[in-house]
Parts: C-alpha cells; sequence; structure tokens
C-alpha cells in the first residue's frame, strides 16, 4: 500500500533521519516511536504529504487516501459539532444530490424507451450503489455512533464548535477521520485529547478496522491494544519489529543482547587472527596462512551494535515536609463557572501521605475540583479546607503554555529559584535533558516535550507536601514517563493524579475518584481495580430484579446459647489454626516487603537499572507485590480482628 524508499530529512544541515526505508501493507497496525524529537510527527506529515522531505520517495497505492489528525490543531469553526462531523461525507452528500437530480429527471420524463432515458436509469442505478457502498444509509446513524464513542451527549451534537475546548474539537476531527474510512490513518498521539472510556472505545474502533494504521503515542496501554508492529526512528536510523510494543521493548533488549555478545566474540576472533599475522608476518614457511588470514579478515563482515539513546530526565522530588493528619477536606461543596454547576454537594477526604487518582470523562469537573484545591476558583458553595501546614506543588494541565515564551531556559528557572538552588540551576536543568546550548533557547522554540520537561523542573525549586498532577504525561516519552513514575512512587507526601494514562496510573493511586454526572464516587484500588469493578457495574445494571407476591425464605438465625461441647472444641481448633495462618501471614507479609524495599532502591536508581526498568518487568513486579502485600494484610487484620 505505502512504499517509503531511501526517505532522508535535513533540518539546518542535521539529518533528522537519513535513508529510512520500509512498506506499509494494507492492514499493518504500527506503532512509530522514538524519542521527543526523533522525527516521528514529521513522517506522519510527509505521508500526509503537508511537507516534502530532502531526498528519497513514497509510493501509495492509486486511488488510496491518507486521514491525518495532527498533535495540535487550530481550527475556526462557526458551526455546531453536528455539522462540522457531515462535512465527512462531502462525496456521499455530492452522491445523494446527484442521485436525487437524476431521480427527479426520471420521473419528469416520459419517453421510456428511448437510450437517454436508458443511459440515465443506468447512471441512477450506479451512482446509487456507489452510495450505498459507502455507507450512504447509515451515515447519520453512523456519525451520531462515532460521535457518542469519542465522549459527545446527544445534547452537544447541536452545540457550536466555538463552546467546545481545542481537546473536544480535535475529538471532532478524530470523528470526521473514522467516518470518511481512509485506506491508511495517520494518527499524532490522539489520547493526549481523550478520557479512559474514549481510548477503549478508540481501541476497540481501531482493533477492527479494515484499513492500515500508523500511530504515534506514548500511551504503552494503547500502543499494546491497538499495534502489530512497531518502527523505532533512533539516532536518524528505523528499527522494525512485527510485534506489539510491550513485546518490542523485549525483543529490542534481547536483540541488543545478542549483538553485543556477537560482537565480543567476533572482536576476540579477529584479535587472535591478528596475533598470528603479527607473530608470523615475516617468516617464510608461515607466509601462505598469514595470507590466508589476512584474506579472512578483509571478507569479514564486521558485526556491530546498534545504538542505543540511553538519554534520559533524572530526578527526585523534594523530601516532603510534615503536615496535619487531614490533607484536605469538604461537605457539601459545589463548583462551576458562570452561574452553572460542574460539581454538586461533594464530600471529599484526602489524609497525609494518601495517594489517589481522579478520572472519568473531560468537562466532568477533573481539573475544575484541582484548581478549586488550589485556589484558583472560587466555590460556589461551601469552602476547600486544607489541612496544618499543607504545602501544594501544583501541575497544571496546561503547565508548559504557562511558561513564557519569551524567556530562555535559564532565566525561567532563575526567575523562581531562591537561596542554595541558585548555583544549582544547570544541574538541574541538564538532569532534564537540558545542554548547556539548549540553556540559552528561547522557550517559545521549544518542542512539546522540552516544555513538559521544563515545567517539571520548576516544580522541583520548592519542598511540598500535597503534590497535584493535572495530564503530567502529555508530551513526555516513554522513558521520561518512566523516570516520572518511579519518582513518583518514592514520593513520600500526599498526591492527587489527573491522567488518562491507565499504564503511568497503574500503582501510584490506592483509591480512585471517579467524576460523573455532577458527582464524585470512590473506588478503592489502583486504575484497573477501577476499569475492572466498572465492568461488573455495567453487567449488574442489566439484571433485573423479579418480583412477585412469594415471600422470600430468610435463613434461620442460630442461637448463641446452644454452643455445645463438640462446637467449643472445634472454636479452640480454630483459634489455634487461626494463629498459625497469622504467623505464617507475618512471615510471608515480611519476606514480601524485603523484596519490594529491594525493588524501590532500584527504581530510586534508573541509571544504574536502566534496562530492567525499561523492560517494564521491575514495575510488573512492584505492583504485583504490592498487591500481595495489601491482601495478605487484610488477611492478617480479619484474622486479627475475628
Amino acid at each position: 500500500m505505502i512504499s517509503i524508499n531511501k526517505l532522508s530529512v535535513n533540518f539546518t544541515g542535521e539529518f533528522l533521519f537519513r535513508d529510512v526505508s520500509f512498506v506499509v501493507g494494507d492492514r499493518d497496525r504500527i506503532g512509530l516511536v522514538g524519542k521527543n524529537g526523533a522525527g516521528k510527527s514529521t513522517l506522519l506529515k510527509i505521508l500526509h504529504k503537508l511537507q516534502e522531505p530532502t531526498s528519497g520517495e513514497i509510493t501509495i497505492t492509486a486511488g488510496h487516501h491518507t486521514g491525518y489528525l495532527p498533535q495540535e490543531l487550530h481550527g475556526v469553526y462557526d458551526t455546531t459539532v453536528w455539522n462540522e462531523t457531515m462535512t465527512a461525507f462531502t462525496e456521499l452528500k455530492s452522491l445523494e444530490r446527484r442521485i436525487a437530480d437524476i431521480t427527479q429527471q426520471l420521473s419528469d420524463r416520459t419517453d421510456y424507451e428511448s437510450d437517454s432515458y436508458a443511459k440515465l436509469a443506468q447512471q441512477l442505478s450506479d451512482l446509487t450503489d456507489r452510495f450505498h457502498q459507502l455507507g450512504g444509509a447509515t451515515m447519520e446513524g453512523d456519525a451520531e455512533k462515532v460521535l457518542t464513542g469519542l465522549g459527545f451527549r446527544q445534547s452537544d451534537f447541536a452545540r457550536p464548535m466555538k463552546e467546545f475546548s481545542n481537546g473536544w474539537q480535535m475529538r471532532v476531527s478524530l470523528a470526521k477521520i473514522l467516518l470518511q474510512k481512509p485506506e491508511v490513518i495517520l494518527l499524532d498521539e490522539p489520547t493526549n485529547h481523550l478520557d479512559i472510556e474514549s481510548i477503549q472505545w478508540l481501541e476497540d474502533y481501531l482493533a477492527n478496522y479494515e484499513g492500515a494504521l500508523i500511530l504515534v503515542s506514548h500511551d504503552r496501554a494503547f500502543l499494546d491494544r491497538v499495534t502489530n508492529r512497531t518502527v523505532e526512528i533512533t539516532f536518524g536510523n528505523i528499527q522494525d519489529y512485527k510485534c506489539s510494543y510491550s513485546e518490542y521493548v523485549q525483543q529490542r533488549l534481547e536483540r541488543i543482547e545478542a549483538q553485543q555478545n556477537a560482537y565480543e566474540n567476533q572482536q576476540k576472533e579477529i584479535a587472535q587472527i591478528e596475533k598470528f599475522i603479527e607473530r608470523f608476518r615475516y617468516k617464510a614457511t608461515k607466509a601462505k596462512q598469514v595470507q590466508s588470514r589476512l584474506k579472512l579478515l578483509d571478507k569479514m563482515d564486521k558485526i556491530e551494535v546498534e545504538d542505543i539513546d540511553n538519554s534520559h530526565i533524572s530526578f527526585r522530588f523534594p523530601p516532603a515536609p510534615h503536615s496535619g493528619r487531614v490533607t484536605v477536606e469538604t461537605e457539601h461543596l459545589s463548583l462551576g463557572y458562570d452561574g452553572n454547576e460542574v460539581l454538586q454537594d461533594i464530600d471529599f477526604h484526602l489524609e497525609r501521605g494518601e495517594k489517589v487518582a481522579f478520572v472519568g470523562r473531560n468537562g466532568e469537573g477533573k481539573s475544575t475540583m484541582v484548581k478549586a484545591i488550589v485556589g484558583e476558583l472560587q466555590p460556589m458553595h461551601s469552602e476547600v479546607k486544607l489541612g496544618h501546614q499543607v504545602v501544594i506543588g501544583y501541575y497544571a494541565q496546561n503547565q508548559a503554555q504557562k511558561l513564557n515564551p519569551d524567556k530562555t531556559v535559564f532565566e525561567t528557572i532563575d526567575d523562581v529559584a531562591v537561596g542554595d538552588i541558585r548555583p544549582k540551576i544547570r544541574t538541574i536543568l541538564g538532569s532534564f535533558l537540558f545542554s548547556t546550548e539548549d540553556t540559552e533557547k528561547k522557550v517559545s522554540v521549544l518542542s512539546g516535550g522540552e516544555k513538559a520537561r521544563l515545567a517539571l523542573a520548576k516544580l522541583l525549586l520548592s519542598p511540598f507536601n500535597l503534590l497535584i498532577l493535572d495530564e503530567p504525561t502529555n508530551h513526555l516519552d516513554m522513558q521520561s514517563k518512566d523516570v516520572l513514575k518511579s519518582a513518583l512512587l518514592q514520593y513520600e507526601g500526599s498526591m492527587i493524579l489527573v491522567s488518562h494514562d491507565r499504564d503511568f496510573l497503574q500503582g501510584l493511586s490506592t483509591k480512585v475518584f471517579e467524576f460523573r454526572d455532577h458527582k464524585i464516587k470512590t473506588y478503592l484500588g489502583d486504575v484497573y481495580d477501577f476499569l475492572e469493578k466498572k465492568k461488573i457495574d455495567s453487567l449488574n445494571a442489566l439484571q433485573i430484579p423479579v418480583k412477585d407476591g412469594n415471600a422470600t425464605a430468610t435463613p434461620q438465625k442460630v442461637s448463641a446459647n446452644k454452643v455445645n461441647y463438640e462446637q467449643k472444641k472445634a472454636q479452640e481448633a480454630a483459634k489455634r489454626k487461626k494463629e498459625n495462618q497469622a504467623r505464617k501471614l507475618e512471615r510471608e507479609i515480611e519476606e514480601l516487603t524485603a523484596r519490594r524495599n529491594e525493588i524501590e532502591l532500584k527504581l530510586a536508581m534508573p541509571e544504574q537499572y536502566a534496562a530492567e526498568i525499561a523492560s517494564g518487568e521491575l514495575y510488573k513486579e512492584y505492583e504485583t507485590i504490592k498487591n500481595a502485600i495489601e491482601e495478605k494484610e487484610w488477611e492478617w487484620m480479619e484474622l486479627i480482628d475475628n
């Protein structure tokens, strides 16, 4: 379908990538990965013919089209959500008008036997077939289905586009692409604008899509669900893996290890050959063997170890100052804008050291609640109470956009750094991958990922005991997200985390607050516990209780006075058994805790244990152990309490 041959892109004398070649098949699901700035977005633009390469060629099968969703879209819309969505059906609407026109012509004519009438009737038949082939009969139903799947309510369809944020306007653009059904879909970070429910809907939709897909995303779970092939751009080259992202991570490590082993073995062989040549070079009796070995060296294909980009941000949050037991508390809180309530009668309680996640559809009030907690929004009713000596560290959803574009990277940090921090500014910036040359760049020329890293660097300049992060992973690459997650696992203060990235959220919270229909609902556990519970709730909602006139039998209570000798013996045996179980659980908890501490130590040193952290296995083991400790502690408490 698409053939990319020796493609090169050169910016200001430096190659972004050089002589890149690969083929995209009809049903390929490609995850395009690489660090920020590697050229992923540029490649998508070239495939959609929005940008010309420096050299090379791209061949797309005749008649095939691409649909492209960029990372950012700044459109001006003077229409409604529905009308804008229906512009996806330009060809169908044109066919519909032509069918109506020909139908009218045929109804007005009476020369039924003429050749011109027959040709017109045949034309109508061909147009009608084409109309149905493209889904003309169901286009309004399809549009409604896609808009609803992407999070719009039916009441939103008639609302003007300008009333919606840029993120919701991007959803309309995505809906149009899906409805046009191009042979190749190109998506650049689509999950940045979606909530968890919409992401899951999009995963299911793309899994069954008939065409090809090339996707740029830093959402590991999304990539795993949608892709079956991973193309990595690194150091200007590509590596092509016929697998999903998680398998690619493992295969890549195995591939590098195999290359390293083969390289070391070859170097040993070369050293032995060179030693023989040097020893017998001037001996006439060995001349033949020397020449043979010289030829062997010339013909030998030298093994090279694939370059790995190991650069990644490195930081830890400052120690959390001591605070009171209660961090945040609200009772009957109502929040909104311009008299319109977004959240009603909210009771919320956060204790010292507690880590929670805010999830839910966009527009349901997650960021509104956060703004009220940090003091950027005054409540409509009641108040937000902060605990004793609570100091907030806040990363807003648009934190990167809040940076002054006219200041340099260094000035941005220097303006807020005080005391002992000031001499360490360049060190701090270096840990966030800003070179000495980069520190003099204006914020306005930074990429989205660089701005996000700079905003995170600002967050480290003062200690806090309540950390609030609103969509912190947008624009961060995989490695940067892993380092941020590692730092959050070590953070000892209270935390509120707003994110739609399931893989990132996993293991970071012990409680999930779902925002829906102006209310919040609490779920114990992390994000995957929440998603599982949501499925159970949905199934339970389908069960309709049977009502009839028959009284339901109730189990009869057993009197406590009827405990006989045998029962007392059984109770004593049960008590001994319980004590043995409790001791066993205590030993298991101690062993698991020791292993958990070992892993935490490794996560605190990402440079030393980069390979283990990158594979994801360390996080998986950490989550398994943490959940096991929690379960066994609950078992132990139940044994002791009963």
